[in-house]
């Protein structure tokens, strides 16, 4: 089935159930990206976030801390404020999962937040991933859809990281 029949009928079936379809399915995208992302943090053994796959690419806590300071300038940025997390200089992984958590805090806000009436908002273009130039906007959905995009391209990454470590992905398994 191709994806837009399938987001298609997720919205028709939402649209019976709640006066938000497409908030409400972003934000079920969204919370199931977060938690697959806290599990990883959580399950790659700490002596591995210096991981490297090979020497170009970068460490699995590089790759948390782009999450959380990505995540961290999008969701503030929706909410109008211009702030930064600064989790690039942090290697340790409590101090990785903490920065992790406090990019989600701020995104579950910036989620919750959302209504189908304001995600047809815009904002400033230069807060999204990939940030556009020149002072071009872009609406609040797609914004924050972005935050689910680049969060579900990192897990796809991360997850051979962890693979490469003999630790199963979370999504790949039982609870």
């Amino acid at each position: 089935m191709r994806p837009v029949l399938i987001l298609t009928l997720a919205v028709a079936t939402l649209q019976g159930q709640t006066s938000n379809p497409l908030s409400t399915e972003l934000r079920v995208a969204y919370t199931t990206i977060k938690t697959n992302l806290l599990k990883m943090a959580d399950k790659m053994p700490e002596d591995r976030y210096l991981f490297k796959p090979v020497p170009e690419i970068e460490t699995f806590g590089r790759r948390v801390a782009h999450i959380a300071d990505a995540n961290f300038r999008t969701c503030a940025g929706v909410q109008g404020e211009r702030k930064t997390l600064g989790a690039a200089p942090k290697t340790a992984k409590p101090d990785l999962v903490a920065a992790l958590k406090e990019s989600f805090a701020k995104c579950d806000s910036a989620f919750e937040s959302l209504t189908d009436a304001t995600a047809l908002e815009q904002v400033s273009g230069a807060i999204g991933s990939p940030p556009l130039p020149g002072g071009q906007t872009r609406t609040r959905l797609s914004t924050l859809w972005h935050v689910v995009r680049h969060s579900n391209e990192m897990y796809g990454y991360m997850s051979v990281y962890l693979r490469l470590n003999g630790v199963v992905p979370p999504s790949s398994a039982p609870d």
